[in-house]
Formats: C-alpha cells, structure tokens, sequence
C-alpha cells in the first residue's frame, strides 16, 4: 500500500510539474515580445532620449536589427522606412535596432531622413537578436511580431517588397 502512495504520490507531482511547465511555455509563446524584450530600453540617436520598447506592444511591430557598416541593411532602409510611413495609420509598427555606434548611426539617420523609429542596440544588440532566434547573429535580421506578441516571422538577409507584402497579408 504503501509503494503505490509513493507512485502516485510521485506521478501526481510529475503532472504537477508538467502541468506549470507547460502553462509557462505556452505563457512564453503567447507573447515572445514580452519573454525577449519586455523590460528593455534602448537609447535613440542624438538627444531624442531612451525608447522603452513596451511602448510598441499591442499593435503588429517589425523588429529590424541593421548597422551602418552592413550593405544589406544600409539598401533595405528605404524600403523600412517607406513601409514605416504607409503603414503606420493602418496599425503597424517598425523599429530599426542599430548593431553600431551612436555617431555613425544617429549621422545615418540624418543623412537619409529616416521618419521609422532608430534605437540603439550597439554591439551588444547581437544579444537580442539571439534570443529572437538569430543563432548566427548576421545581420539583417527581421523579426515580426503580431499584436499579441507573438513571432510571427523572422529573417536573417535583406527583406525585400515581396517579403513585407507577404507579412501585411498574416493575420496579425
């Protein structure tokens, strides 16, 4: 009698246990924004102060993480930026992170008169995008975020039209 107490006291705990780890994986994968990036705050260039990335939930967000020295990233911003500007009154959201310095960066966004949101992620920034699944840590690399925060997609290389065509049309 007493051997099947323990095994079902032990099975009973088992379950317990699976069942929290469980409910905090699907917690985790019900808002990936908050696990990755809730709680951080991020630099913005020149005085514009410190972004707090919460800010942008609740609403679809295009995480794009770039630097200066990085061909694919410098020919892609245009297209962020224009997607940014017809995007925005239909709900969406995009962030560049800068992988970079403070001067080069803030010298960039002057020169090409970026209107999308630039935060600073600076080298350390690489961190974030291996928590968002970018193992590699090249750069480009997207991240899409629907309005729950879920990751919807990701891509290491340039986005291109096509690419952003495909994600306005996922339900987000």
């Amino acid at each position: 009698m007493k051997r099947r107490s323990l095994l079902a006291g032990a099975l009973a705990g088992g379950a317990v246990t699976a069942g929290v780890g469980f409910g905090v994986w699907r917690a985790g994968a019900a808002d990936e924004f908050g696990q990755h990036l809730g709680g951080v705050s991020l630099q913005r260039p020149g005085d514009a102060g410190m972004l707090a990335l919460d800010s942008l939930r609740g609403r679809p967000l295009v995480v794009n993480f770039w630097a200066t020295w990085c061909v694919p990233c410098v020919e892609e911003m245009p297209l962020l930026d224009r997607f940014h500007a017809e995007q925005r009154a239909k709900g969406w959201q995009v962030l560049a992170i800068a992988i970079d310095n403070a001067q080069a960066v803030g010298a960039f966004v002057k020169q090409h008169a970026l209107a999308l949101p630039v935060a600073l992620g600076g080298y350390g920034g690489v961190e974030l995008t291996r928590r968002l699944g970018n193992t590699a840590g090249g750069l480009p690399y997207s991240v899409l975020f629907d309005s729950h925060g879920r990751v919807r997609e990701r891509k290491t290389g340039a986005l291109t039209a096509a690419d952003l065509e495909r994600w306005k049309a996922i339900e987000v």
